[in-house]
């Protein structure tokens, strides 16, 4: 794959000079992990429209406010890493990224799930965790092929029942909310992976009153057996 790495934290925008990469396949233009830096770039160029080829784009820790809506024609991407930005809405032109399967947007200033992003019918993986997110839009039942959700350190009072259409989740995160209920149909999620694997299944932090407590305290195999009798009944 034809990769450019951009490094430098006076970095507060894409140099021009890379639009003109049209066959450019992965832009990198965030520190290292490890590094607990952050770069200063608010803006990402409409120029970013220019590199058609693009498959992957890491704009993580930056300090971006807002996304053009030119990113909408990037039709090859399929991973796109946005987290601990400044991100408070996302342009409705991303919901036409139908080859998208990794959308990282943790960390940011959401107040909701956009429901442009409904519209992705090829994620696999969503995070969307530490943002002020309070509804979630009852279209997400169309992101079928989605296996990861992570909600976690939001606003969410309740979650719609059309997430218990999402037959492919396995890891699901939704700790530390406002949650006072999960729904009924909550067993209907037959891949749920109910904490086999290490925190693929989280509720903790949530003033859960259905499952009743002495459920939750068990932990999420406990939820588990709660949802898989109410099935049976």
């Amino acid at each position: 794959k034809k990769k450019l790495k951009i490094s430098g934290r006076e970095l507060l925008s894409v140099p021009i000079q890379v639009f003109g990469l049209d066959q450019l396949q992965v832009l990198e233009m965030s520190p290292e992990r490890e590094s607990c830096l952050r770069y200063r770039m608010e803006l990402l160029p409409r120029e970013i429209g220019c590199l058609r080829n693009l498959t992957c784009l890491y704009m993580d820790s930056n300090n971006l406010k807002k996304l053009p809506a030119e990113i909408g024609t990037l039709s090859h991407l399929e991973r796109l890493t946005l987290s601990n930005n400044s991100l408070s809405s996302l342009p409705t032109e991303m919901g036409a990224l139908q080859r998208l399967h990794s959308l990282h947007l943790a960390n940011n200033n959401l107040t909701e799930l956009p429901a442009s992003l409904c519209q992705l019918r090829s994620l696999t993986f969503l995070d969307v965790s530490d943002n002020k997110i309070d509804t979630i839009p009852s279209s997400i039942q169309h992101l079928e092929k989605l296996e990861t959700l992570l909600l976690l350190f939001n606003s969410l009072e309740s979650i719609p029942e059309d997430v218990c259409l999402l037959r492919n989740l396995h890891t699901l995160w939704l700790g530390n909310n406002h949650l006072q209920s999960l729904p009924e149909a909550f067993g209907e999620l037959v891949n749920l992976d109910w904490g086999y694997n290490y925190c693929s299944c989280n509720f903790e932090g949530n003033p859960l009153e259905s499952p009743p407590p002495e459920v939750c305290s068990r932990g999420p195999e406990g939820i588990r057996d709660y949802f898989s009798s109410l099935r049976r009944n």
